[in-house]
């Protein structure tokens, strides 16, 4: 029996020689993981090239946000520095009304007139401002709110709810919904 063992180990090593003598490799197990091998290599280079374009992805994103936060930054400073450009061109024809106004009264004596070139002008100043967006806040008769009304007095008065503004001291104005200068009022008591 070893004897026919050893045989079988010859006529193998054999073959291999003959098979190697032929320019073919040995088969063994070796011969089967080569395919393996390339086939790993083969998705190795696959997944480098996707990760090469998604790097280049980011580079070129990262980029584009660069540029985009650049851009935000110098409109909100044009904005700041001209955001007010618009309002001044506006103010201006106010302006010239005044200074046309002063001339025309130099030599006026009658007070109506004064009075009536006064409104007049303060009309468009009002008209203007209005254009622009801003608006009174509303007071008397109304609830006292805390977010467009400074309560500086407080007058009690039982012909009122509580809380109700008896009169305005000084006009507040909002623009929107953002307070520009909340009102200055006198807001009722129960006493």
């Amino acid at each position: 029996m070893k004897h026919h063992k050893k045989h079988e180990e010859n006529l193998f090593d054999e073959e291999n020689k003959d098979n190697l003598f032929a320019g073919e490799a040995p088969s063994s197990d070796e011969e089967q993981t080569a395919p393996a091998a390339e086939q790993n290599s083969s998705e190795v280079d696959d997944l480098k090239k996707k990760l090469e374009e998604l790097n280049q992805q980011y580079i070129r994103l990262a980029a584009d946000f660069d540029n985009y936060r650049k851009r935000q930054a110098q409109e909100r400073e044009s904005l700041l520095k001209y955001g007010s450009e618009n309002a001044l061109k506006k103010m201006i024809e106010v302006l010239d009304n005044f200074e046309r106004g002063a001339k025309a009264l130099e030599k006026v004596e009658d007070c109506q007139t004064v009075k009536d070139s006064f409104n007049l002008v303060h009309k468009q100043v009002i008209e203007t401002l209005e254009k622009l967006g801003l608006e009174p806040i509303e007071t008397e008769g109304k609830t006292f709110d805390p977010n467009f009304h400074d309560a500086v007095m407080q007058t009690p008065n039982n012909d009122v709810p509580e809380h109700t503004i008896l009169n305005e001291l000084q006009k507040g104005y909002k623009l929107g919904d953002k307070v520009l200068r909340p009102a200055l009022v006198n807001v009722a008591t129960q006493g």
